[in-house]
């Protein structure tokens, strides 16, 4: 029975055509979706701390907003890594069905600020109301946006996916040094330490050799570091049991959603810069995993995207998008599997069911997740990077494609006060890193790759040609007068010298 067992288990992973299908037994999905979970948790439970804290919500019903998050967030994954269908033997038409994590996106975290900040008393009731109204306006653009993927070729992608990780250092620098620069403990050494030993924990980890260790290094690591934080006074988890054990979220706990035009425009740009950072996700994810994506699975996707967006304030939370972070992820432990994912998705559903799981994860130190999250986003870049070297760069102008697009992604993310006195809807979408370097270099293709006209012959140093060399044995055989005509190695009586290729050459020696 049990070798019956395991060949038709064998035999779902042979027949399984997508890397992204492969089968993994229970145990194992939980194992790494609950390291996807402790990765984003932190990305998670800030957006509805900082809009909580700036409605003047009270602490209890602030643990109702986080409890939220986590609750959708977890039913968004499930819908994006499982997929909705109808009907036998057609595509989804809702979720990629790549491991993506769904959660509140941090996109619109100062639009929503904007919004509390005009008006106290119906602040989060029009951030739910027009959540909703921009959520459904997504939803009906998706087809069209999903258009723009042949505008994405590795140059686009490769940029956007170095800037994906690039642009997610602070956050793990944050983690390491504390959000708040004159607080106390700010930037304390002991922190820096707890991340530097968190780092090399994984480090050892992954030197170990075994596989399974290693592609649960993040997990092992975190846990390891926060033992060592216990130990050394610098995590406190006496708080744990204060509040409920079981609580399922209330719709509309925060009252019935009122509609502000306003905020409506406002919370619509920010859709628009999600989808735009979710069809970068999906590609990064694609190009980690190896899986073939076309318009109608980022559609899919997208659609999935939008409609937990729409859904998402009946249970009092926000706009959900894919997490670069988790991106990272997949790339280290090389997990491409999106039942991990969607098991991380059933995790975060019991962390919003059961708060008190929810207030164990959140007594780990930020500076555990920091060391963690210096190896995540730099795998990230390093994605970036190994798209980048596939592109061409000679006799066309890649070069300045490149690296005006990081650079000017990287502006934003460097200095948050550059377009502080521009209005709220740039804000939105030039302060985030990941929008700003996919639209510039989406149109800096189209100007010097897809509209040529113009284009200088010889583009100098932007037409980066590699550096010539030649073989000091090559050099040896060649004598006065011999030069190339036509193609061919021609001596000084104008006859032929014969070549041999390298292998022919090599067959003779």
């Amino acid at each position: 029975m049990t070798a019956a067992r395991s060949s038709a288990k064998s035999k779902i992973k042979t027949e399984s055509a997508r890397p992204e299908d492969e089968a993994l037994s229970i145990g194992s999905a939980f194992t790494y979706g609950l390291q996807h979970v402790l990765t984003m948790y932190g990305g998670i439970i800030a957006p509805p701390l900082i809009i909580g804290s700036a409605a003047g919500v009270d602490p209890q019903m602030i643990g109702v907003l986080i409890a939220s998050c986590l609750f959708v967030g977890g039913l968004a994954t499930l819908l994006q890594t499982l997929g909705l269908k109808f009907g036998k033997n057609v595509p989804p038409l809702f979720g990629s069905q790549l491991p993506l994590v769904q959660g509140v996106s941090f996109a619109g975290v100062a639009t929503m600020l904007a919004i509390v900040n005009g008006n106290k008393e119906t602040g989060l009731t029009d951030i739910f109301g027009a959540v909703i109204i921009a959520g459904l306006i997504g939803l009906a653009i998706a087809p069209f946006f999903a258009q723009i993927v042949r505008f994405f070729p590795p140059v686009v992608t490769g940029v956007v996916i170095t800037t994906i990780g690039l642009s997610l250092m602070p956050v793990a620098a944050r983690w390491i040094t504390g959000a708040v620069p004159d607080a106390p403990g700010y930037a304390d050494p002991v922190n820096v330490g707890i991340a530097a030993f968190t780092l090399a924990t994984i480090m050892l980890l992954s030197k170990v050799g075994n596989a399974f260790i290693s592609r649960l290094s993040i997990l092992i690591a975190m846990v390891v570091g926060t033992v060592f934080a216990v130990i050394i006074g610098k995590a406190d988890f006496s708080k744990v049991l204060e509040g409920p054990v079981f609580a399922f979220p209330t719709p509309f706990a925060f009252g019935v959603p009122t509609f502000n035009v306003a905020a409506i425009i406002s919370m619509t740009i920010v859709v628009l810069v999600i989808l735009t950072e979710t069809t970068a996700d999906i590609l990064a994810v694609a190009e980690i995993t190896g899986s073939k994506v076309d318009r109608k699975r980022i559609a899919a996707g997208l659609r999935a995207d939008m409609v937990s967006t729409a859904l998402a304030p009946i249970f009092n939370s926000f706009t959900q998008s894919a997490f670069a972070q988790n991106v990272g992820l997949v790339a280290v432990t090389k997990i491409k599997s999106r039942y991990a994912v969607a098991a991380g998705g059933a995790v975060l559903i019991i962390l919003g069911l059961f708060p008190i799981l929810g207030r164990v994860v959140s007594a780990m130190p930020t500076a555990v997740l920091g060391g963690a999250g210096i190896v995540l986003f730099g795998t990230v870049t390093a994605s970036g990077i190994r798209t980048l070297a596939k592109v061409k760069y000679e006799g066309n102008m890649n070069l300045i494609i490149v690296a005006t697009s990081i650079s000017f992604g990287m502006v934003p993310v460097i200095n948050h006060d550059i377009y502080s006195n521009f209005p709220t809807w740039f804000q939105v979408i030039f302060d985030s890193g990941i929008s700003s370097a996919a639209m510039m270099a989406v149109l800096l293709n189209l100007v010097f790759n897809v509209w040529t006209k113009g284009n200088p012959e010889n583009p100098s140093v932007f037409g980066a040609a590699p550096v010539r060399t030649i073989k000091t044995d090559v050099i040896r055989v060649l004598k006065e007068g011999d030069r190339v005509k036509d193609g061919k190695l021609v001596d000084a009586d104008g006859k032929a010298v014969p070549v041999l290729d390298d292998e022919v050459g090599s067959s003779h020696h």
